[in-house]
């Protein structure tokens, strides 16, 4: 069976609205089914799938999806929010950008991009609409600043970019620091020109930041140091060598639960069970796209598509900047039709060697993959930051992302900075 086959009935198994597991699954099994003689059987298709689980770095997703929720049930979201409406609530856009830096400091916890948009965006879109701002515009900042989850490290995407790649993954934690801090900066910069433009209710902000400010700022930095202090340990564990990120996934697990049931007070022993229950509900059809996903690269690989495609496009097009904008374009049309997971896993063995014969360094790469998926999250048709920023506002999906188009454009600009500008990502 050939390469086409096989791709074909996978996206029409997706097109028919086959679990992408499953799909994943019966594609990786064709090649060996119609051809005894391919090297890919059944059961080495099994092992495939068994291998691709039994793997130590890949034990800190299911750590860091665990921390997550316990951060979001434990009420993190708000004190992190809370610290910064302190410092920059008056300021032109002050809150809007408020709400982007508690994703990006949230995002530093849970490394996922739909749990950074539920549990900040629960709490904040509310406050951003009593607060006079546009609904849809309130809906779409969130969405689009919950994608920074995914980019600023710990993240779970570069976890699955080093599994497919062999790359360390600390480096690319490393790597993730400042183009997160670039895409921020710019997100908040259209923020201000967007609350410049069309005005805030200004009286409604200085009431609700007096409050806050009247609190004082001793008592908003007892409760808020905690929140503060989760990305700082879980990456100072990383980057000083103390732990692994597995490691230091364990450590942010029972740091969460201690902040949360000793020092907030905002969650009981009795709520474990469930917490983790939900963790289990979240991690476990990802372990299976996982696992399939793992399968169908390997079988790719014995069938050549790596070599081939990688062999079509450098000799198709010529020039490191027209390769990297193809591939730049490529991975935003993945981003938009497949989820993250078996895209790294899938689009990665193909990709990697491309970039390596035009001299990129693999963990830049990495960055730009990882950028380019996270505008996936925002774009249809199945972009999950849309649906779940939708499910908290009841906006329909194409409504926040008319909304959202300009700060996905000033996403793509910092895709292109951070593609042809290397040392944006490789700096530290």
């Amino acid at each position: 069976m050939s390469a086409v086959s096989v791709f074909l009935i996978f996206i029409i198994l997706l097109v028919l609205s086959f679990p992408i597991a499953s799909s994943l699954g019966v594609a990786s099994l064709l090649p060996g089914a119609f051809d005894s003689s391919f090297t890919a059987s059944v059961s080495y298709v099994i092992r495939s799938m068994l291998g691709g689980v039994d793997s130590f770095p890949l034990l800190a997703i299911p750590m860091f999806v665990l921390s997550g929720i316990i951060m979001a049930r434990g009420g993190v979201s708000r004190k992190l929010f809370d610290i910064f409406t302190f410092f920059i609530g008056k300021r032109r856009a002050g809150v809007p950008c408020a709400v982007i830096i508690t994703c990006l400091f949230y995002g530093a916890i849970s490394g996922s991009a739909p749990a950074t948009v539920a549990a900040v965006g629960s709490m904040t879109i509310p406050i951003l609409i009593n607060l006079g701002y546009d609904k849809t515009f309130s809906t779409a900042i969130v969405a689009v600043a919950g994608g920074l989850g995914v980019i600023i490290p710990p993240s779970i995407p570069y976890i699955l970019f080093s599994m497919a790649s062999g790359e360390s993954v600390g480096d690319l934690f490393k790597a993730g620091i400042i183009p997160g801090i670039l895409i921020a900066v710019l997100l908040m910069a259209y923020a201000s020109f967007y609350c410049r433009r069309y005005g805030e209710d200004t009286e409604k902000i200085k009431e609700v930041v007096d409050i806050l400010r009247g609190r004082g700022f001793p008592h908003l930095m007892k409760e808020g140091i905690w929140a503060l202090l989760t990305p700082v340990i879980i990456l100072g564990c990383i980057y000083g060598g103390i732990a692994s990120p597995t490691e230091a996934a364990v450590i942010s697990v029972f740091y969460a639960l201690f902040v949360s049931i000793v020092i907030y007070k905002t969650l009981k022993m009795k709520d474990i069970v469930a917490i983790c229950s939900e963790a289990v509900r979240t991690y476990g059809p990802l372990m299976f796209i996982l696992i399939a996903s793992t399968a169908f690269s390997r079988v790719l690989t014995l069938m050549q598509v790596p070599q081939t495609i990688s062999g079509w496009i450098l000799d198709t097009f010529s020039g490191a900047v027209v390769i990297m904008i193809v591939i730049n374009v490529f991975l935003l049309i993945v981003g938009m039709v497949m989820d993250t997971s078996p895209a790294i896993l899938i689009t990665t063995p193909i990709l990697l060697p491309i970039v390596l014969e035009i001299g990129m360094d693999p963990i830049q790469f990495g960055i730009v993959m990882v950028i380019n998926l996270a505008i996936g999250f925002v774009t249809p048709p199945i972009g999950v930051n849309l649906f779940v920023a939708s499910s908290l506002s009841d906006i329909p999906v194409m409504e926040i992302a008319k909304k959202a188009f300009p700060l996905i454009m000033i996403f793509l600009a910092a895709l292109l900075l951070i593609t042809f500008i290397p040392a944006i990502s490789l700096t530290l």
